[in-house]
């Protein structure tokens, strides 16, 4: 008995969709000789929420499944490399994956080398992000942009060593001057510029 679930998903703009979806993928099971176990059906309007999913993902976490069917790859993956995570993972669990607008079956040899190829071009996808934020950051730092934390404590440094002169504590001078107090100890720690002038 090879155990499937079923995953239907629509935005809340389109739930006209979600009959004709579980219609196909429970027509499909029945063609295959597969018993559905699980059928979900999710609605959403944005790309990150698939809380639902994630009940089909336990359920073949738990072995309570054997494949997870689905009517085209967009209603599965929030992104290219979200859809490559989850089908890998499903794939490491011993559970195959069935798309039916894409005729993806990764329950057949060649469906499992498909899988490989939506891996590398998720890689691709990840690398040319990488090289813009790059990019971005390059061209930011040429234009004066500066990056990380402000330099808050710092611009207090003087009146950091005032009071540790005057002989207030470390604490009491970061509460003054509302700083934190490994920034009080980070520029005791530096050279006093004040005594260097």
């Amino acid at each position: 008995m090879f155990r499937v679930g079923l995953y239907a998903r629509v935005s809340t703009h389109d739930q006209q969709t979600l009959s004709l979806q579980i219609r196909a993928m429970r027509e499909y099971a029945t063609r295959r000789g597969w018993t559905i176990a699980v059928q979900i059906k999710e609605v959403g309007s944005g790309a990150s929420e698939r809380e639902l999913r994630e009940r089909l993902l336990a359920a073949a976490r738990r072995r309570d499944i054997e494949a997870v069917v689905v009517w085209r790859l967009d209603r599965w993956g929030r992104s290219l490399v979200d859809l490559v995570v989850t089908l890998k993972e499903l794939s490491e669990l011993g559970v195959g994956f069935v798309s039916l607008t894409e005729a993806l079956d990764l329950t057949t040899p060649t469906g499992r080398a498909m899988a490989g190829l939506l891996s590398v071009f998720a890689e691709f996808e990840h690398e040319i992000l990488r090289e813009r934020i790059r990019a971005g950051i390059a061209e930011a730092r040429l234009n004066g942009k500066r990056f990380g934390r402000p330099l808050t404590a710092t611009k207090k440094s003087g009146q950091v060593w005032r009071l540790y002169r005057a002989g207030v504590s470390k604490a009491e001078i970061a509460r003054q001057l509302d700083i934190g107090r490994t920034s009080v100890r980070r520029i005791l720690a530096l050279p006093n510029k004040e005594a260097l002038a």
